[in-house]
């Protein structure tokens, strides 16, 4: 448990820290801001400039730890866990991004970490659930009608709704993805290669990056982030609980569904 929430964590500063180092490299991309749609060809130039290379990394480490934490704690716990990222994103973007933290924001900070300590105390074993065979097709149907949606979604006006829209998007995306490698429960080869989740893993993580990238050019690193928030938080928790065993401990699940809350509400 304690290493599975420690690895949640540490995912959550690299994934919010990375989410700055990319919006710099987003900012900076000739045409990218004011731009309508979602551009391959944009997303391509961004994706070489070192700020974003070095947020790749980020990203990557941190998707390994969230393997390692979704493999020992329920999902809901390290989605409260993500969220708190965008509390990184807002004190690492007010350094880098020249952008200022009142009081308010700095009490948000706060209720994040209260909630996650909430949540920390109440939270049990993960499920043993590994999901039926309609769960895990129909994570790569929820792949594709993401992508699809966050394409349209970068054709609508005003750069503050489609930055939103792109960032929800991106975090529909990446939730697909925290939903789909709890239903891979074995790593041999041919498992993998059977599995429906996998290619909804590869499909929707492939859609979240492209979504952020675009909401990043398009406006805002905190409203982009804060969507995605929003978008990956809640439906894998719920599936989680409902569908693959998760649980807390025994006669803390008021105190674990407060900590979520406040993690959750502070973050946005």
């Amino acid at each position: 448990m304690l290493v599975g929430l420690v690895c949640a964590l540490g995912a959550a500063v690299c994934f919010g820290t990375a989410s700055v180092f990319q919006a710099v490299a987003a900012q900076s991309t000739a045409g990218g801001v004011g731009t309508a749609g979602v551009d391959a060809r944009q997303v391509a130039r961004v994706m070489v400039k070192g700020w974003y290379v070095l947020g790749l990394g980020l990203d990557t480490a941190g998707f390994g730890l969230e393997l390692v934490a979704l493999r020992t704690v329920p999902i809901y716990a390290v989605g409260a866990a993500l969220a708190s990222s965008l509390a990184v994103t807002a004190v690492v973007a007010s350094r880098m991004l020249r952008t200022s933290l009142g009081r308010v924001e700095w009490a948000a900070v706060a209720v994040v970490c209260l909630g996650l300590g909430l949540l920390a105390a109440a939270s049990g074993s993960g499920g043993h659930g590994s999901g039926t065979p309609a769960l895990r097709w129909g994570t790569l149907v929820a792949a594709g009608l993401t992508l699809v949606a966050g394409l349209a979604a970068g054709r609508l006006p005003g750069l503050r709704v489609r930055s939103a829209a792109l960032g929800l998007g991106a975090g529909l995306g990446f939730g697909v993805v925290t939903l789909a490698v709890r239903l891979i429960p074995h790593l041999s080869p041919g498992a993998i290669v059977t599995n429906p989740a996998t290619y909804a893993l590869l499909l929707a993580g492939g859609a979240g990056f492209l979504l952020l990238t675009s909401a990043l050019q398009h406006g805002s690193v905190t409203i982009a982030t804060a969507a995605m928030v929003l978008g990956e938080t809640f439906g894998p928790a719920i599936v989680g609980v409902v569908a693959l065993g998760d649980r807390t401990r025994p006669g803390l699940a008021p105190l674990g569904v407060a900590g979520y809350g406040l993690a959750v509400l502070g973050a946005l």
